[in-house]
């Protein structure tokens, strides 16, 4: 199942599994958006747009359209 970081649960920790190979590939990886980081969706500007996430150990603003170039899996938690 790909699902994009549009797409994500608030407050839930995810991981970066891939990014969608275009134009903004290389932008998002140098904003830290690398498979195996994590990723978690904090909020959303009233329309929606942008979004807030938390990457590793900072906030990163990205548009929805951005957004939907990372591709997310849940993250395994080990008891």
């Amino acid at each position: 199942m790909n699902v994009t970081a549009d797409h994500i649960e608030f407050n839930k920790s995810y991981e970066i599994s891939a990014l969608k190979e275009n134009d903004l590939t290389q932008k998002l990886a140098e904003m830290g958006c690398v498979p195996g980081t994590e990723i978690m969706k904090l909020y959303t500007a009233p329309g929606g747009d942008p979004i807030a996430f938390r990457i590793d150990s900072y906030i990163l603003g990205l548009r929805k359209s951005e957004a939907e170039n990372i591709f997310v899996k849940p993250t395994v938690v080990e008891n």
